[in-house]
């Protein structure tokens, strides 16, 4: 029987792990990379009848990942497969202060984790999946922040602005090829995870947008990691996915 395979970085906690469970049903493959394992998801896939596979990696170094991904795509062969996506839905946040005050190797995790891993994970996806018959999609997700710019969020809002573009690029690639994959760069909304916890945590001296974040939660205008997943879900099944390479889910 056919199945469809997903590819999903950052699924240890947060959306990604949300993506993960709602992924994991009946005739679903779902791949998880990060850096630790998730035992949850393990009953989760083994309650729910779908297949999963939990790679542990620091995506800060994906060299050897990139290999490791090419060399297990290039063994399943298309025929198996109806669908095949990549989520490329891992990012970090350097230390939240002006560029002035950044450590080197803090900026460095942030990029490589944030925008170098994405496009070596979509160069593997797209070159070894290419004679596949299978429809192949591509999904970023991205953050408000790649479109408009903050204070003290630099290496952030850069990592996110390329990835967008980075999307764009590839879309016109794709375009221009037989089957060619649907990518699309999605930004998820305001979602209540660490991430907001970090930046309602920073130093108002060193973040002067600290208050805006706090009234995102104290107004209850945050949306759970569960509802944020379904709303990304949602958006990848629709048949016009792609159209927009670049996209909010609050279109």
């Amino acid at each position: 029987m056919a199945r469809n395979l997903f590819i999903l970085t950052g699924a240890s906690r947060g959306m990604g792990l949300s993506m993960a469970r709602q992924l994991l049903t009946k005739g679903h493959t779902v791949l998880c990379i990060s850096r630790t394992e998730q035992a949850s998801l393990t009953q989760h896939a083994r309650h729910s009848g779908a297949s999963l596979m939990q790679w542990s990696h620091d995506l800060a170094d994906s060299r050897t990942l990139i290999d490791r991904l090419d060399g297990w795509l290039r063994e399943q062969g298309h025929a198996a497969w109806r669908s095949a996506t990549l989520i490329n839905n891992a990012g970090v946040l350097a230390r939240i202060a002006p560029l002035s005050q950044a450590d080197a190797a803090d900026l460095l995790q942030a990029l490589r984790v944030g925008l170098e891993a994405p496009m070596l994970l979509t160069a593997a996806f797209l070159r070894a999946t290419e004679g596949w018959k299978a429809e192949r999609r591509v999904l970023n997700i991205s953050s408000g922040l790649g479109r408009r710019p903050m204070a003290s969020q630099a290496a952030y809002c850069a990592a996110k602005a390329g990835m967008d573009h980075f999307s764009r690029c590839v879309a016109l690639e794709e375009a221009l090829k037989p089957g060619g994959a649907k990518i699309c760069s999605l930004a998820p909304g305001v979602i209540d995870t660490g991430m907001q916890l970090q930046l309602r945590s920073a130093d108002p001296a060193d973040f002067p947008d600290r208050d805006s974040f706090e009234s995102l939660k104290s107004g209850g205008k945050l949306t759970s990691p569960d509802e944020a997943a379904r709303r990304v879900l949602a958006w990848l099944a629709r048949p016009d996915f792609g159209a927009q390479p670049v996209a909010d889910v609050r279109d």
